[in-house]
């Protein structure tokens, strides 16, 4: 297997939306029907092939523009469902319904990821420019929890809500979502002449990510478009798990190393806000563009520029690829949203753990694959360091369950697959 797999992969499958979001970074909006250029169901399944024959276990993020007003979205997440890949929906939550979330997860649909950028409706809908765009993504959280269907919720940091993130990542715990992403703006598309955080904002929501992980245990929160994270976790300990090479998130900007774009006309980018297409997936499949592409290989092998590439932390962090794309269209430049100033030595590279032989039993197994899979990563990297903290080579479901009491007290356990069974919280109930 190639060092550079695809895990993530975001497919903008229309630019069709019933909002018109001040940062939308494909200048998504309301249209009565798709695009004439946009890709044809038929396409859409040869996509997936392709896809599949680079790995068949990618993360597939269909999303918009708003992809619930594509008629043929289950048909999609079902084709790519069937051949194995983990397959979630991005959305504003408007539009979500009983309905069509009992459809999705029949069609094979693992989640949802909601965006929600301000509690107070005045920032969230002027935001998200539709009165009333709040309430709904409320009733579309509230459809996720019923159905017992896992959901995530993203945030893009501005100073609109800056003050508001703390209050952001406990509403999200509150209701129950298996990941709590927050995104740092990267002014493109519609959202170019917005105003960033400033770069000691930056730096101190970064910090504070790093202080909360603990604080809200069944939960991941995440930075995005951050790269930046990982190297402050090194400065504050470098031991800290958020330093080791752990999948795609094992170090540096993720864009066309582990993580791609793919437009509503089948361009394929580097990341969406690298808008740059290194073919179209009309007339090249997949696999091919994504192995022979220059410039993916310049972005897995890059001389990077400025600070960027005099940094001891080039290999761990490098900085995001996009912001300098987007300020001057140099995407190996340095990062000028970074305030560290390079201590020269040598590179500082992802820590990689000791590779200790685990075993599986079966039952253990089958009891991790219930579960949604935001929750098994997570899941199984605990368990794992568990057994090898106990000194044990054979994880069961005692191991588990011994791990589940340790984190929620005696509630019900949360291996059991329903996604809500077993919380410990309180405020998991409706408010």
């Amino acid at each position: 297997m190639s060092e550079y797999q695809p895990f993530l992969i975001a497919w903008n499958l229309t630019q069709r939306c019933n909002l018109f979001c001040s940062h939308c970074y494909l200048s998504a909006g309301e249209r009565v029907t798709g695009g004439p250029t946009e890709l044809t169901t038929p396409e859409c399944f040869r996509v997936v092939d392709g896809l599949c024959r680079v790995n068949p276990a990618t993360i597939l993020v269909l999303t918009g523009g708003e992809p619930l007003l594509r008629k043929d979205l289950p048909d999609i997440a079902r084709y790519a469902s069937g051949k194995g890949m983990m397959v979630v929906v991005g959305t504003n939550g408007t539009l979500l319904n009983d309905a069509r979330i009992a459809e999705l997860k029949k069609a094979g649909v693992m989640g949802f990821s909601i965006s929600v950028d301000s509690l107070d409706p005045k920032h969230h809908d002027s935001f998200r420019c539709l009165p009333g765009a709040l309430d709904g993504a409320l009733r579309g959280i509230d459809c996720c929890r019923r159905n017992e269907m896992a959901f995530q919720i993203h945030t893009t940091a501005s100073q609109m809500n800056f003050g508001e993130i703390p209050r952001l990542i406990e509403f999200a715990y509150s209701k129950g979502a298996r990941v709590f992403n927050l995104f740092f703006l990267v002014c493109t598309g519609r959202g170019e002449a917005m105003s960033d955080i400033t770069p000691r904002q930056y730096e101190e929501q970064l910090n504070a990510l790093i202080d909360v992980q603990e604080k809200f245990p069944g939960m991941l929160i995440r930075s995005r478009c951050a790269p930046h994270f990982k190297r402050i976790a090194f400065e504050r300990d470098p031991s800290n798990p958020f330093t080791k090479a752990q999948g795609y998130e094992g170090g540096g900007c993720l864009a066309g190393t582990h993580y791609a774009r793919i437009t509503p006309e089948g361009d394929l980018t580097p990341c969406p806000f690298i808008p740059v297409s290194v073919g179209n997936l009309r007339q090249t499949g997949f696999d091919r563009l994504w192995n022979e592409s220059p410039i993916l290989n310049e972005l897995r092998s890059p001389r990077l520029k400025g600070k960027c590439g005099d940094c001891e932390f080039e290999v761990l962090c490098g900085g995001c690829r996009a912001r300098p794309f987007a300020s001057h269209g140099d995407y190996l430049d340095e990062d000028l949203w970074c305030l560290y100033t390079p201590k020269g030595g040598p590179k500082i590279k992802p820590m990689v753990e000791e590779e200790i032989k685990l075993i599986w039993s079966k039952e253990a197994e089958e009891r991790l694959a219930r579960l949604p899979f935001f929750l098994q990563k997570m899941i199984k990297g605990r368990v794992e360091r568990q057994a090898i903290n106990s000194e044990n080579t054979v994880i069961t479901l005692q191991l588990m369950e011994d791990l589940r009491k340790k984190t929620f007290g005696t509630a019900s356990p949360i291996f059991k697959q329903g996604i809500f069974k077993g919380l410990s919280r309180s405020d998991m109930k409706d408010e």
